[in-house]
């Protein structure tokens, strides 16, 4: 395979804002400021989970998809409200507004975050750094929210960038910087890498990207599958993907890989009510329903089997997607299997209607952060 060179020349802005939900809630009620504030499911429901935390809940280690009643246990100090995801959606389609003064080409992740590339951008400015403080500004002044921007050549570095100051951060790590940065950050931070795919990469004593980058592509191959040549690649900095401003989501899902087999239904559907939770989450974040239900199976063998089902109209409820993907695999026949891996997909979108966009209590861990 020839080896491709990074495009120096991209300038590419990821913009994420802090603690996007809890803040809206902090500017819009005075008395939530400076206190531990939690949005998301109330301790009290049933399965609820948090969504965001604010910077002063996550002192106390409450983080996103972390259940609210332990939560509560963490700081029982803590306020706990339900998310108001109208407001939410006016405020992200302001920020989207103060992006296309630069550029058109934005690529939204979800209400909180987006690519940019401001290459080319449309008042002639040239530095993405003046234009990652300019959009920080104005998203201060005009909504009074802070945010944390990301500035390289590339949307995998940007992305990483934007986390290193947060909140408020700016972070620029240009051509020259790239390599050095990729050869110290943990594996763990790499694109696709999982639980299962770290503790693997530990075991082949690969801790670092200096480490990931002293294999062979064909090595990285062996050990990991495809994605392999997406660390290959990313390690020495190259990523060329384009930022997408229509990208469509054909299909929308999570998967896990378990560190041991599970070989009872029980388990397996215990798995599945976690996993049915995160898609739900993504669901709701990219405001999508589904008309098809797909529950893919990997078993200790590698072999892979994918199973689904229709619906009449779209789903997104938690309750339909946990209990479809469970009737899914019971059919599938669990006696004398071993399973190494479970995933749960949507696909065949409709959008939400606008009644049912409005505010409602979340279920078990409605609206989660993304990795990208």
């Amino acid at each position: 395979m020839t080896e491709q060179s990074p495009n120096i020349h991209r300038k590419i802005i990821h913009i994420d804002m802090d603690a996007f939900y809890a803040s809206v809630e902090q500017r819009d009620f005075p008395e939530y400021r400076g206190k531990p504030l939690v949005v998301g499911g109330l301790p009290e429901g049933r399965g609820g989970v948090v969504a965001t935390a604010s910077y002063e809940a996550r002192k106390f280690g409450i983080r996103s998809a972390m259940s609210s009643k332990k939560a509560l246990q963490l700081c029982p100090h803590a306020l706990f409200v339900r998310p108001r995801f109208n407001v939410y959606r006016e405020v992200s389609q302001h920020i989207r507004e103060i992006f296309s003064r630069y550029t058109d080409l934005i690529e939204p992740l979800s209400l909180d975050e987006a690519f940019l590339d401001v290459t080319n951008d449309k008042q002639d400015i040239g530095s993405a750094i003046e234009i990652a403080k300019l959009i920080k500004q104005a998203i201060k002044d005009e909504l009074q929210l802070t945010a944390s921007a990301g500035v390289s050549i590339n949307k995998f570095v940007a992305k990483i960038a934007s986390d290193i100051n947060k909140p408020d951060g700016l972070k620029f790590i240009g051509p020259s910087s790239i390599e050095n940065f990729m050869e110290q950050l943990p594996v763990e931070k790499f694109f696709g890498v999982g639980k299962v795919t770290a503790q693997k990469m530990k075991q082949l004593g690969l801790h670092t990207g200096a480490d990931l980058k002293r294999l062979e592509e064909s090595d990285l191959v062996k050990h990991f599958g495809k994605v392999g040549r997406f660390y290959y690649q990313i390690v020495r900095g190259i990523d060329n993907r384009e930022v997408q401003p229509h990208r469509e989501t054909k299909s929308l899902g999570a998967e896990d890989t378990f560190a041991y087999d599970l070989t009872t239904l029980e388990e397996m559907e215990a798995e599945l009510d976690k996993i049915a939770v995160t898609v739900h989450n993504r669901l709701l974040k990219y405001e999508l329903k589904g008309r098809t239900i797909t529950l893919k199976v990997k078993y200790h063998d590698f072999k892979q089997i994918t199973r689904n089902q229709s619906f009449p109209t779209p789903v997104n409820d938690l309750e339909t997607i946990s209990h479809t993907a469970k009737q899914l695999m019971a059919a599938t026949g669990v006696d004398d299997v071993k399973v190494r891996l479970l995933g749960i997909s949507l696909s065949n979108f409709g959008e939400l209607p606008v009644k049912q966009r409005d505010d409602k209590e979340l279920g078990p861990g409605d609206q989660l952060e993304l990795e990208l």
